[in-house]
């Protein structure tokens, strides 16, 4: 082993983690087109879903987004109808996210989209659960900045 074999593209864990995420997140298009969503919008209604109303700290906090991403993207699910940002009558410094009534009907649509995927991932429920726990446990990870 030579000294550059560390820099090899397949010696890399980072990279098959890159282009696997890509790619599913490419084979999500097909049934987020029809509800008029990107994947990152997707995942924004998903916690929007489950927890109706949350500040915009605590979705990019969720979702590990940064506000630079956040804004754009919650102002074009604004405009298309499916949330509402507010200030927090408790402290004005605090932008809230809710759904709308449009918002909350997608759900209704958006319920087969994980069934959908599952059928494309060559994996099983086991390897699945497998796969996200260890991916968590990376994210969960301390940093070392």
């Amino acid at each position: 082993m030579d000294k550059y074999d560390l820099l090899k593209l397949d010696h890399q864990l980072c990279f098959p983690l890159y282009a696997a995420s890509k790619d599913i997140i490419r084979r999500y298009r097909p049934y987020l087109d029809p509800l008029g969503l990107t994947y990152t919008q997707y995942l924004a209604m998903m916690v929007l879903w489950e927890h109706g109303e949350v500040s915009v700290k605590e979705l990019g906090e969720k979702l590990y987004l940064d506000s630079g991403t956040l804004t754009p993207m919650l102002k074009m699910l604004e405009l298309k109808g499916f949330v509402q940002r507010k200030r927090s009558r408790e402290d004005e410094r605090v932008l809230l996210v809710s759904l709308t009534e449009r918002g909350a009907v997608l759900r209704e649509e958006a319920i087969k989209v994980p069934q959908q995927l599952e059928r494309c991932l060559p994996l099983s429920d086991k390897e699945c659960n497998e796969l996200y726990h260890l991916l968590y446990k990376i994210l969960d990870a301390p940093q070392n900045e």
